[in-house]
């Protein structure tokens, strides 16, 4: 049995407490309930000053998270929720009416279940553990009982929760997010080699001077059908409301589906420094608790949270072509310390390989790694010395001071935009306009900085020519810039992290994984000079982007997997690993993405200090 809820003025357990403490702890109880429901109220307050319309109303699914069976599983205090939601800004902001529909369920869940609890013990040496399993129908809470005896029973009746029924699920998940993933896949690069290769020849190509007048052309256009999606077809959400979602809800409203393809497509066209991994992570999660709960009509809140997150590692393990550490990622990003869902773990991965092999095969893309930081004087990495481990461990150090520097400046811009009055989707034009104009000039200045760098991070780290970079036109930009020396890497660097703030702050869509990988593949190849010679190049620029990921995602098994996998360098796990458990701890109360949070049952492991009570001074005889 947990103990009550953490801001009780008492910590016993229900097993620990006395007989006779039935009163007090229910008086507890109720005034735990009237701080909820304040801090709900001072919610709901700021969620209606801060939009306009009613926002909660969005997702039109009749399918809600009252109507779900509850388990065992402990869903987050209300006041906690609260309190983490009043801090977010932009599209997160539709989490708070939704809360709000709940929260009389929640509170009067826990109203019968302390009433249950404080009902007569029987004879006998009983706990209140054992008396609550023995009147479970009286509780608030759930528990799911395997009856049946082999996997062939099982898979007769795909009883819920059994590995049969999470097999099936996972295939089918799999199997439509592999398709989802394929199709968006198709849509955004004949879009990308015809908006910023063929058409710009077409009209353009034999200018002499002036042809850099294409990046601020189309960058403006498709900025403006990003905040007129917004307007016109509703809240895309974004990476801390799915995060949110999964953990408050359990799954994504189909809702969100087109008005996120749409944002998320102009977005990444329009050259923002944000990709289509959150994108797809938002739409397959989706789709993954659609199948859950329509196709399967499953009802309880941790079975369609499990199948939630199976269409969630799905599009990360076709995203990155690697599916341990993408389904890994999936798990990983919805907590601020590890993988804390980890009772789904096997079955993500699962689904993510499933997901792979039929995005893979549809598009025609093989296996294999995405870069190559090899050269004469850097050959291909087949062992590593103790010692790079250290000096992985000071590159992940610096990597995280950099995230906090960027984590700085990004929360002012966000107070910018904020202060006018510009993160309202009923003024999405404006604000992505703003965003634009700073995309922009770092476009032109420094070329390398647009679009979301997962196929720039080669041409970076290893100083190749501008000319040899994807998707914008014309390379040269503005002014014929080139990265090649260290401290133009460090300008790169610096101007990435404007441009991936102004493009959340704008209101762009997309994810910021390869982004920061970008950022810290340029600041890892500026610090390389000032290394010992016995650090390879590799070391550098991995450890650096898994310093600055980790920090802001906190995500450091599967950023150590991405990113070993990605350039094909597995011998550099050990330090890069090193990097990112750096850069974990060293941040760990920095949190970026608010809607991270610690699990309700595994909480007093994790951030939360040990409250000693003297029983004589808090009870008195009359409790």
């Amino acid at each position: 049995i947990r103990t009550l809820k953490k801001n009780q003025t008492s910590k016993m357990t229900l097993d620990e407490a006395p007989p006779n403490e039935g009163t007090s702890l229910l008086q507890t109880h109720n005034s735990t309930n009237e701080a909820a429901e304040d801090s709900i109220h001072r919610l709901g307050h700021l969620s209606q000053s801060s939009r306009t319309g009613d926002v909660g109303d969005f997702s039109r699914e009749s399918h809600s998270i009252a109507d779900m069976s509850r388990t065992t599983h402990n869903d987050p205090d209300v006041r906690e929720v609260a309190e983490d939601l009043s801090k977010l800004v932009g599209s997160t902001q539709i989490l708070f009416n939704e809360m709000e529909k709940v929260t009389s369920d929640k509170v009067n869940a826990s109203l019968r279940k302390s009433a249950a609890l404080n009902s007569p013990a029987p004879a006998g040496r009983q706990s209140f553990a054992s008396t609550m399993y023995q009147h479970k129908s009286q509780s608030a809470v759930m528990f799911l009982e395997k009856v049946k005896t082999s996997f062939f029973e099982d898979a007769k009746s795909l009883a819920v929760g059994t590995i049969p029924q999470s097999i099936v699920v996972a295939i089918s998940v799999g199997i439509a997010c592999g398709i989802a993933c394929w199709a968006y896949y198709a849509v955004l690069f004949f879009l990308l080699e015809f908006l910023w290769e063929t058409l710009p020849e077409m009209l353009i190509g034999g200018w002499s001077t002036g042809q850099w007048i294409w990046i601020p052309l189309m960058s403006s256009i498709l900025s403006i059908c990003v905040g007129l999606t917004v307007v016109y077809m509703g809240e895309p959400g974004d990476l801390p409301y799915t995060v949110g979602r999964v953990h408050h809800f359990a799954y994504i409203p189909m809702d969100h589906v087109l008005p996120m393809v749409f944002a998320s497509l102009f977005s990444i066209l329009a050259g923002g420094s944000l990709g289509p991994e959150a994108p797809l992570v938002a739409i397959c999660g989706a789709i993954g608790g659609f199948i859950s709960r329509k196709v399967f009509r499953q009802n309880h809140v941790d079975v369609v949270r499990k199948h939630t997150l199976m269409g969630m590692a799905g599009a990360l393990a076709a995203f990155f072509g690697a599916p341990l550490g993408g389904s890994i990622f999936a798990l990983e990003v919805c907590s601020r310390f590890g993988v804390e869902y980890f009772e789904h773990l096997v079955e993500a991965i699962f689904c993510g390989e499933i997901c792979l092999v039929v995005f893979r095969g549809m598009s025609g893309l093989t296996i294999a790694p995405i870069w190559d930081f090899t050269s004469e004087e850097y050959p291909r990495i087949m062992e590593i010395q103790p010692t790079l481990v250290l000096y992985g461990a000071l590159i992940g150090l610096l990597g995280a001071f950099a995230a906090y520097v960027f984590a700085t400046f990004h929360w002012k811009v966000m107070g910018y935009f904020s202060s006018k009055g510009l993160m309202d989707n009923s003024r999405a034009v404006q604000r992505a306009m703003h965003g634009a104009i700073f995309i922009i000039i770092c476009g032109l200045v420094y070329p390398q900085t647009m679009f979301w760098g997962e196929e720039e991070i080669g041409v970076v780290a290893n100083m190749d020519p501008a000319s040899k970079l994807p998707n914008i036109y014309p390379t040269s930009g503005l002014i014929g810039f080139e990265m090649d020396t260290p401290f133009r890497a460090f300008q790169v660097g610096l101007a990435k992290f404007v441009a991936i703030s102004f493009t959340v702050a704008g209101g762009l869509r997309g994810g910021f994984i390869f982004p920061l990988m970008f950022a810290g593949a340029c600041f890892g190849r500026a610090l390389h000079p000032f290394l010992p010679d016995s650090v390879p190049l590799q070391v550098s620029v991995l450890c650096m982007a898994a310093g600055i990921n980790v920090a802001i995602t906190r995500t450091a098994l599967a950023s150590t997997l991405i990113l070993a996998f990605l350039p094909g360098e597995p011998f550099c796990i050990p330090a890069v690993l090193m990097a990112s458990l750096c850069s974990l701890f060293a941040t760990a109360y920095l949190p970026f993405i608010k809607t991270q949070i610690t699990r309700a049952d595994i909480d007093h492991s994790l951030f939360h200090e040990k409250h000693v009570i003297d029983a004589e001074q808090k009870l008195d005889d009359d409790d």
